[in-house]
């Protein structure tokens, strides 16, 4: 009986997610894209030391919120590629014109782990000639729990 129970509650929660269009988050690859260097926080504070710019390509909204102290906000939207490895970059839209210096060293950052705004701003990068590319994939959440400083 109870073994039956526990179906139904499994069907029946099943159910209430597909029809509410709810899924679990693809989480981004654990490695960085070929061309991106993958950093925790303590190098990403390292290489803002050193002049690296830091870029939020959450939305602007995001960004007005709270981002990393220095951050500029380079939004990775609208989003409409799929959020897997081999994405369309033509779907989406991600202006670097703030960030013309192909030289310069780059950390781009998002929403952890399961957002691959970061991961696709990386990609394209890389790709279009941007020489040093870091990845910081934990991203704001991280960076929060360690009590950095956020502005």
């Amino acid at each position: 009986m109870r073994t039956i129970k526990h179906a139904i509650i499994t069907l029946v929660s099943s159910g209430f997610l597909v029809a509410t269009g709810a899924t679990l988050a693809q989480e981004t690859p654990t490695t960085a894209p070929a061309g991106v260097k993958l950093v925790e926080a303590k190098a990403v504070q390292d290489l803002q030391a050193k002049g690296a710019v830091l870029i939020d390509t959450r939305k602007a909204n995001e960004f007005s919120e709270a981002t990393i102290k220095g951050a500029i906000s380079v939004p990775y939207d609208p989003e409409k590629s799929a959020k897997d490895v081999s994405f369309d970059a033509t779907q989406d839209k991600y202006d670097m014109g703030k960030i013309a210096d192909k030289n310069k060293d780059y950390v781009v950052f998002c929403n952890s782990g399961t957002c691959w705004k970061s991961y696709k701003a990386a990609v394209m990068m890389a790709k279009v000639g941007y020489k040093n590319v870091n990845w910081y994939r934990n991203g704001v959440p991280d960076w929060k729990a360690r009590k950095l400083p956020m502005e």
